[in-house]
């Protein structure tokens, strides 16, 4: 521990002087001098929440010196946005959901500095330190002051925060390229972020195959049950499935071709409200192979259409939208097989999540499954259904097994086992 001595100069006044020995036993001897006792103690707070080792930023004899400010620095809000606006390859919506994230979300972000003195957060002195404090922040939430009970801002869920993460990464490493460079490194790597398939059980719902069917022979309309047997059928993304067109299915190949997918409007903007445009991701142009049974209802679908014309469609001709099919068509028949049995109250998209666990339960790969789904990495896929691999436990026993044991014919070699 560090200790304080008070000592008298030669004129009368009283210094303090903080010594220690550096890093404990066996160290040299180290001090700092000060004019009060007071500011003595809190360095010596320093100095042993520091293991007996300078503070971070402290110059002996001028105290905590911060770095200069690089020219062109801006608060961090602003090279976020700037950043967001100049981005290419992204559809208006997805520019609008991430200004929306920078608006609500880094504006929180904070710089600490070595003395403990908290400044608003800059594109450069933006610190590891501080992206770490931002996400446990997000995971904490924040109550109303004036009302416990009311949250100001409510806990952020694992993929929430792992998606703000990336965003910020990508801020932060555009500053790392401009030029003049306004950093040298990118503080977000590193960072401990929660685990993103915390509570997936809990926000996934998967099907049987007979649970499904108890749904299926709940919708009364053919149109919205063939719409639900495609979704879960082919694991497609509801955008992408409403947005299907003849001229996307290929009679000969078995399949069809994933080429565009329903967006939403800003707001104010003229027009209608949803739009056609490209699907979510790159690997989300893809292609789907189909049984035989789903051909067979393409068919069906597909007769006496022109190739632009949508292959689900309501009663009246007219382009699904989710609300209505929720409301009017999902809902209804999921609250009747509830009544007669059914455990389980799935949303639409848990098609799309049962889709994956029938492909997983037959031993298809998962990259495989990745390619069918359209995600843009094979780490999204094993993050959301990896732990629904259990299908090939045994054949990795075998495996494991086969390799741990040494040939029966080679003489001298011991078994293991």
């Amino acid at each position: 521990m560090a200790s304080i001595r008070q000592r008298e100069r030669k004129d009368g006044t009283q210094i303090h002087q903080v010594r220690w020995l550096q890093g404990g036993r066996g160290g040299s001897w180290q001090t700092e001098t000060f004019g009060d006792h007071d500011s003595a103690a809190q360095f010596k707070a320093l100095v042993d929440v520091h293991g007996q080792q300078w503070p971070p930023g402290w110059v002996k004899g001028k105290g905590f010196v911060e770095e200069p400010a690089v020219a062109g620095d801006m608060p961090l809000v602003d090279w976020a946005l700037r950043y967001v606006d100049r981005l290419t390859g992204i559809d208006e919506r997805t520019r609008r959901d991430y200004r929306r994230d920078v608006d609500n979300h880094f504006s929180i972000l904070q710089h600490v500095e070595a003395s403990g003195r908290v400044v608003p957060a800059t594109i450069a002195n933006l610190s590891a330190d501080d992206v770490q404090d931002w996400v446990r922040a997000q995971e904490a939430g924040e109550r109303d002051p004036d009302n416990p009970e009311v949250w100001k801002r409510r806990p952020g869920s694992p993929k929430s925060i792992a998606n703000r993460h990336g965003l910020l990464s990508g801020i932060v490493q555009a500053a790392i390229k401009a030029e003049p460079p306004l950093r040298s490194k990118n503080c977000c790597q590193g960072t401990r972020l929660p685990r993103v398939d915390d509570g997936i059980d809990d926000e996934m719902c998967f099907l049987e195959h007979e649970e499904y069917a108890r749904i299926s022979a709940e919708i009364e309309d053919p149109h919205a049950r063939d719409l639900a047997d495609w979704l879960v059928g082919t694991g497609m993304r509801w955008g992408e499935a409403t947005a299907l067109q003849v001229r996307d299915v290929n009679l000969t190949r078995k399949a069809v071709s994933v080429h565009r997918s329903w967006k939403r409007a800003a707001p104010g903007e003229v027009g209608p409200a949803y739009f056609l445009g490209p699907p979510k991701t790159k690997k989300a142009r893809r292609v789907i192979a189909l049984t035989d049974g789903q051909m067979e209802m393409l068919r069906r679908r597909m007769a006496g259409k022109k190739p632009e014309d949508l292959l689900f469609e309501t009663p009246r001709g007219r382009s699904w939208r989710h609300d209505n099919f929720w409301r009017r068509r999902w809902v209804p028949a999921v609250e009747a097989a509830i009544a007669k049995g059914l455990p389980k109250r799935p949303r639409i998209h848990d098609l799309r999540h049962t889709h994956v666990a029938w492909l997983i339960a037959e031993r298809i790969p998962l990259p495989a499954i990745q390619a069918r789904l359209g995600h843009e990495s094979i780490t999204t896929t094993v993050d959301r259904y990896g732990h629904l691999v259990q299908a090939l436990d045994g054949e990795i026993r075998a495996a494991v097994d086969a390799a741990m044991r040494a040939p029966s014919a080679a003489p001298g070699i011991r078994r293991v086992v």
